[in-house]
């Protein structure tokens, strides 16, 4: 195990991925991103059992070997996410998004700032409960990384949801942007919980300013140069190869500047997916752009949710912590709800977005593989270990019970309310 490469590893993901999903098509038909976490969990899940059963097996600790060889954190981060985010944005309609920008700036920032204190605020009084003590500025951390929704998880539900365009390019724009403010609060709580920094109040809005506003300016620098140089030529292979070079280097540009790349990549790959489609492509191009991008995503949505189940490996199971993660479920389902609902009632007048709004955007408000990702980052402690158990029950049941559930759900609400309802708005 400890002589694998990067290609092995990539290798035996990509063989997982495509045999699971080629199991869960012809057998399971389950969605595919639930389909590979559930089997992703249940595969790691069995591998504990028979290490529990067989005290002379090793699998647990090989398969925890792989997983860290893979350093889920830094794969995702540093790599997967520039390319995730940019092929989901891409698919946004800023026409109707436009119409959504105050709900989506409302929900992106102070709803995320909202359910950070709710469920720090929360957890601790929980974890109290539980007889473990976890300091109010980690229950803060925990609050930060897991109250941004995951863009890879809910884009791959708006794939499959039939609700109001309006509405579906808010609950996606909102995942594409506070899932950058959240890594931003996060990158702040854990300098201060560190004592890496003192907080003050300039502290913490210049470091926000910097990485929000930095990402988002670089972001609409790269988009904007991607755009012209589309627009100026017509030869698809190029084009892709730019978009390509957008992504890679204004990702890799955002880690070097200290701003905040999910942002940037958010706003380079709604300039692409609007302007660029309209006026830079031609038919030919843009298929091919379209179709190369839209591999991307699937391939990474797959090799992300089956490291998400096999993740699972990595937990410490003792009943406190298991007890303290299903709490979690109902503290972060009900930040959410304050989050979305204040915010909703708020700006009726301005913006009346229907009877699906605030169900949408509490049950499809998925996490996923960020908070995973940023959970793994803590620094080793046993705070961690229970932050992480914690994070990952919040994550396996938004993936699979509400990931699994928003489509039915949506129909539901849409056939009690369809008189009330344009899809089209």
């Amino acid at each position: 195990m400890h002589d694998l490469t990067a290609f092995d590893a990539a290798a035996i993901l990509i063989v997982l991925a495509a045999a699971l999903g080629y199991f869960n098509y012809r057998v399971l038909g389950l969605p595919s991103t639930v389909g590979l976490t559930v089997m992703g969990t249940l595969a790691s899940l069995m591998v504990v059992a028979y290490d529990k059963l067989v005290p002379s097996s090793t699998l647990a600790d090989q398969l925890g070997t792989f997983l860290a060889d893979i350093d889920f954190s830094t794969t995702l981060m540093e790599g997967m996410l520039s390319f995730l985010l940019f092929a989901g944005a891409m698919h946004v309609n800023w026409t109707h998004m436009r119409k959504g920008r105050w709900p989506i700036l409302i929900f992106s920032t102070i709803g995320v700032l909202l359910s950070t204190a709710i469920v720090g605020f929360a957890f601790q009084f929980l974890t109290l409960a539980l007889g473990i003590e976890i300091p109010l500025i980690w229950c803060l951390v925990f609050g930060a990384l897991i109250s941004p929704t995951d863009p890879v998880s809910v884009m791959a539900v708006m794939k499959r949801a039939a609700m109001p365009d309006t509405l579906q390019a808010t609950v996606a724009g909102e995942s594409l942007f506070n899932d950058g403010i959240g890594v931003v609060v996060f990158t702040i709580l854990i300098a201060i919980a560190t004592g890496t920094e003192a907080f003050t109040w300039g502290f913490a809005i210049s470091h926000f300013m910097q990485e929000a506003l930095g990402g988002a300016a670089l972001g609409l620098t790269v988009g904007w140069i991607g755009y012209l140089a589309m627009k100026s030529i017509d030869e698809y292979v190029i084009e892709v190869m730019i978009s390509l070079a957008v992504v890679m280097g204004g990702y890799s540009l955002a880690m070097g500047l200290h701003v905040s790349g999910p942002v940037a990549m958010a706003v380079a790959g709604l300039i692409i997916g609007n302007a660029g489609m309209a006026n830079a492509m031609s038919e030919v191009t843009r298929d091919h752009v379209v179709k190369f991008w839209t591999l991307i995503d699937e391939v990474l949505n797959a090799v992300l949710f089956l490291l998400i189940g096999l993740e699972v490996i990595a937990l410490d199971f003792r009943p406190a912590y298991l007890a303290a993660g299903a709490g979690a479920i109902l503290i972060v389902l009900a930040a959410r709800m304050i989050a979305v609902g204040i915010p909703l009632a708020a700006m009726k007048r301005l913006i009346d977005m229907g009877p699906l709004a605030f169900p949408t955007l509490v049950w499809g408000g998925l996490r996923g593989g960020i908070s995973i990702a940023l959970a793994l980052a803590l620094p080793i402690s046993a705070i961690r270990s229970e932050l992480l158990v914690a994070t990952y029950i919040v994550v396996i049941f938004a993936v699979v019970v509400q990931g699994g559930s928003i489509g039915s759900l949506i129909r539901r609400m849409q056939e009690r309310y369809s008189p009330e309802l344009d899809l089209d708005s």
